[in-house]
């Protein structure tokens, strides 16, 4: 089976020699409106973390979260939550994150709780803004948003409702609303070792101008600079498609001309009951001096990217994991980052 390179070749040569720098939305000064909105969540928020039940009027779901370097030793996280648009009238809903960490308060809670009482909480990251309400994945509607984070346990809280009406009419319902509260374990991709951000599967597409800040907070997965993700929110596939895959690997050692010399190896194994098997494998990729741009500079901030789009049309119908292994052969050092898949016939 040979290597097919598909959307991912329109964008691989200019992704390897940008300097991307991944941010999440920077604070804004919030309108009058937004900060009573904020005010209103941030209640229901505490009650929810204080273990009552989470309101779910929109069927909001969690969707999935990926993890890549930011800056200053923090990660990346773009996330994706999905609602149904059948459950309400709304073009547009409000959109609410905070992200708590769980590590516990420096010189014991009770001390914080004393020095810090009347102040006001202070959160990893907290943002709020609006969403349109378009259903791209059958019955469901995605919003896309991100946040930055050190590494550690954190509690994500998303919030995502109608807007509040400046002056509600006499006896209406309140305003819909659904929150969804998710623990994330943020790892460190910034220790030295061979390390890759999230396996991402999906279509990928040039990006033919750069994003407005609004369409950068709507789209995270547009943060690569040159090129837009659009990741499966589920890994089932029919022999009519393909599977993408995409993956930045990071703490590679350096030649002399500070260079990686990296090799990337896909194996594919059909599960079968009590095991797997070998199914097939594509050409290895090979980064190094060679390959790469003369320009590539870790040095300069470029990212070192990974993936391939194989068809599945030679797939028999079935189960499969793809193991990709990844090699530094200047530091001697190995990984392996697994997807499991599956293939029906239509």
């Amino acid at each position: 089976m040979e290597l097919r390179r598909g959307a991912l070749a329109l964008c691989s040569a200019t992704a390897l020699i940008c300097s991307v720098t991944l941010a999440a939305q920077a604070p804004r000064k919030l309108t009058k409106a937004e900060e009573k909105e904020r005010d209103a969540i941030s209640k229901i928020v505490a009650s929810v973390s204080a273990g009552q039940p989470a309101p779910d009027d929109l069927a909001a779901k969690w969707a999935r979260e990926d993890v890549m370097k930011a800056s200053d030793n923090q990660q990346y996280l773009p996330f994706i939550v999905t609602v149904d648009p059948s459950k309400t009238q709304a073009k547009n809903l409000v959109v609410y994150w905070r992200v708590v960490s769980n590590a516990p308060p420096s010189g014991g809670k009770a001390a914080a709780d004393s020095k810090n009482k009347g102040a006001v909480p202070q959160f990893a990251y907290e943002s709020i803004d609006n969403a349109p309400v378009n259903a791209t994945d059958g019955a469901v509607a995605r919003i896309s948003r991100s946040f930055v984070a050190l590494p550690g346990s954190y509690d994500v809280y998303v919030v995502v409702k109608e807007p509040s009406p400046e002056k509600p009419a006499k006896n209406a319902p309140p305003p819909k609303m659904s929150v969804i509260k998710k623990t994330l374990e943020v790892p460190d991709l910034w220790n030295g070792e061979l390390n890759t951000s999230t396996i991402l599967i999906g279509r990928i597409d040039p990006l033919p101008a750069p994003l407005t800040p609004q369409q950068a907070a709507d789209r995270p997965y547009a943060a690569l600079g040159t090129m837009e993700i659009t990741p499966d929110l589920d890994t089932k596939f029919t022999k009519k498609g393909e599977l993408s895959t995409f993956m930045l690997i990071y703490n590679a050692k350096v030649d002399g001309a500070n260079k990686p010399d990296i090799v990337v190896e896909y194996n594919f194994y059909a599960k079968q009951a009590g095991g797997e098997k070998f199914f097939n494998k594509t050409n290895p990729q090979n980064l190094n001096a060679q390959t790469l741009p003369p320009q590539f500079d870790f040095a300069a901030g470029h990212q070192l990217q990974a993936g391939q789009a194989v068809p599945l049309a030679s797939f028999p119908e079935g189960e499969y994991r793809l193991e990709i292994k990844v090699t530094d052969k200047l530091a001697n050092k190995t990984l392996t980052r697994d997807v499991n898949f599956s293939v029906a016939g239509s």
